[in-house]
């Protein structure tokens, strides 16, 4: 799936887009039954032919009435609609909550620096914070334009000067260069700032 918001998404896949909200769906299959005020009268009076004539679907948000008047076939329709909705967003929460996006999100940026902390990590939890970033490289950074990697440390290091074009190539060689790093005792505070600094000092860098 393409790495984009979900309100991006919502805007591509919602119900508001195909036409499938309450409102636009009963729209499709009635028309409100309404009761107007008529000024000369000087009361409401209701529209009431359609009494009895159609099965009626009362809106708990406002009340409203609406006579349902589409045969069972639209119905059916909008329901085999609704249901594969229904399995359309199940697909997107589970892709959003799976691998790499359930510890980073989903990367919007075209150009981004991931600036590394493993703060006091112990061993086996720095390998796990390896395997983590070894896999948004693959799944999501192979998907945008730029990168680089910058590691807050006693002796900052950086795996490139600048941020990079994203190829098979570099995404390969950045993977390489994280498994070759030392497990070190936590950086200072103030190497995590300079770390960050830095990231920001790269002028493809937006946020």
């Amino acid at each position: 799936q393409p790495l984009i918001s979900s309100s991006k998404w919502l805007q591509l896949h919602g119900l508001k887009r195909n036409k499938l909200t309450l409102s636009q769906i009963l729209s499709q299959i009635g028309f409100q039954h309404r009761k107007d005020y008529v000024t000369t009268l000087g009361k409401l009076v209701a529209s009431r032919y359609a009494d009895g004539l159609f099965p009626q679907y009362k809106r708990a948000q406002d009340g409203s009435v609406y006579n349902l008047t589409a045969k069972k076939e639209l119905i059916l329709h909008f329901v085999d609609c609704l249901m594969g909705a229904i399995e359309l967003y199940k697909q997107r929460m589970e892709w959003l909550t799976s691998e790499s996006r359930q510890i980073f999100g989903v990367i919007q940026e075209q150009c981004i620096v991931i600036v590394l902390d493993f703060g006091t990590a112990a061993p086996a939890d720095f390998d796990l914070c390896r395997d983590a970033l070894s896999m948004v490289l693959v799944e999501q950074v192979t998907q945008i334009a730029k990168f680089n990697l910058i590691r807050a440390a006693q002796d900052l290091t950086k795996w490139q000067q600048k941020s990079t074009p994203v190829s098979e190539h570099t995404v390969k060689s950045a993977v390489t260069w994280l498994w070759k790093l030392d497990h070190m005792t936590a950086a200072s505070h103030t190497r995590s700032a300079d770390a960050l600094l830095e990231a920001m000092s790269d002028d493809a860098v937006s946020s």
